[in-house]
């Protein structure tokens, strides 16, 4: 049987790359909230029958595609899939870019580089389809709502890693992979590591009641914003004295509003949050740190609180095989010296952390900041675009993956 090469992947994807570029600028013209990607989705079906790459649509409320590529040598149909996965959404971000391509959507745009993980995995599809060897069936995943949206955990309920006749396509995923374009890590560059790569997400929001009355005569008042500010300053503590030292965690009041004129002192204030955190310890035991501070801090002003606290994704916990031989794969395919072991997790949050609680998986960064620049503007920026200097790289660690992951 024919081997494939690695000269072979790269003249292909070479072949590709035009194409892929355009198709990630009309991506990123036509950006899509998540679960409204309905173009994107479309898209990538279409892609995929073009390719002859068997699909399932309709995943993770309406959206969602799992497609699945046969090995070819059947004798090795039945061994387990090696799983890749792009999500698709946008945000609701004004974007302040000035391309050309510029979205076209008022309010929303690809600030986060989705527009070139689908390309991504897209062009390792075409790639993957073109060569004559495969040792081993290939699973992508296209998944909506990523930010905010839960979507890589839908896929996951709907079957997407099970196979045949259980949501998804082909034999079971035995491990999977995912990337994000990274704005502080060079081009041409990918990293990771083992355990902990990003953090767990949680969000709050607090609802301080008090008594109102007219700023005059604030003794006959409990102020609700003396209470909330109180507690924006205590709440810090969580971090720098409820933390252990060697350990991480992030707390961060984002929003804080009250009141509707200057001489009232109203009846309720609230602020909203997020919380980052590294692992199922330290989560547990922050959540109950907030609480009590909240609650007996607003009641010490003779008030009370609300607290409404949403768990979102876990944390991003990278396989320690999957990702050793990512390792050995990256350097075969890049070489050593554009591979790098990240030194610490990032405490960012990403959804791709519900696959590895399901399967083997390994996630890691792929560098957008060109060579000679100093910074790249950031996700989830107005002035946030994907390097599409990047897709090269990007696709040739995805297929490469595909056939060594």
């Amino acid at each position: 049987m024919p081997t494939t090469h690695a000269s072979d992947v790269r003249s292909l994807i070479k072949h590709e790359l035009e194409a892929l570029v355009a198709l990630r600028r009309d991506l990123h013209e036509n950006p899509e909230l998540h679960f409204e990607e309905k173009r994107t989705s479309q898209i990538v079906q279409r892609e995929l029958a073009a390719l002859g790459i068997p699909f399932r649509a309709g995943l993770a409320r309406g959206t969602g595609v799992v497609a699945h590529l046969a090995p070819t040598d059947p004798a090795n149909a039945s061994k387990p899939a090696i799983a890749l996965r792009a999500d698709m959404d946008a945000l609701p971000i004004v974007e302040k870019t000035g391309r050309a391509y510029s979205s076209r959507n008022p309010g929303v745009m690809h600030a986060c580089g989705h527009d070139g993980h689908t390309t991504i995995l897209l062009g390792a599809a075409r790639v993957l389809a073109r060569l004559e060897q495969r040792p081993n069936p290939v699973t992508f995943v296209f998944q909506p709502a990523e930010e905010g949206g839960g979507g890589g955990d839908l896929m996951c309920r709907d079957g997407a890693l099970l196979g045949d006749n259980k949501g998804g396509l082909g034999p079971p995923v035995a491990r999977i992979y995912g990337l994000h374009g990274w704005p502080s890590v060079p081009l041409g560059m990918v990293t990771t590591r083992p355990g902990p790569l990003l953090a767990a997400v949680d969000d709050f929001k607090v609802e301080v009641h008090g008594v109102g009355g007219h700023a005059a005569y604030p003794h006959l008042a409990k102020d609700p914003i003396v209470a909330a500010a109180h507690c924006i300053t205590a709440l810090q503590t969580v971090v720098s004295r409820h933390t252990g030292p060697l350990e991480s965690s992030v707390l961060t009041v984002g929003q804080i509003y009250a009141g509707t004129a200057n001489n009232i002192i109203p009846e309720t204030a609230t602020f909203i949050g997020t919380v980052r955190t590294l692992t199922p310890k330290l989560r547990a035991s922050v959540k109950q740190r907030f609480f009590e501070i909240v609650t007996a801090t607003t009641q010490s002003f003779g008030c009370s609180a609300a607290i409404e606290w949403h768990e979102s994704y876990p944390v991003t916990q990278n396989d320690e095989h999957a990702t050793a031989r990512f390792f050995e794969v990256a350097k075969k395919t890049l070489g050593a010296g554009r591979v790098r072991l990240a030194e610490h997790p990032t405490m960012g949050g990403e959804d791709f952390s519900y696959y590895a609680q399901h399967v083997p998986a390994c996630f890691f960064l792929l560098g957008l900041r060109p060579e000679h620049s100093a910074s790249f503007p950031g996700l989830h920026q107005p002035d946030f675009d994907f390097n599409d200097d990047a897709i090269e790289t990007g696709v040739e660690m995805m297929v490469s993956l595909a056939l060594g992951g």
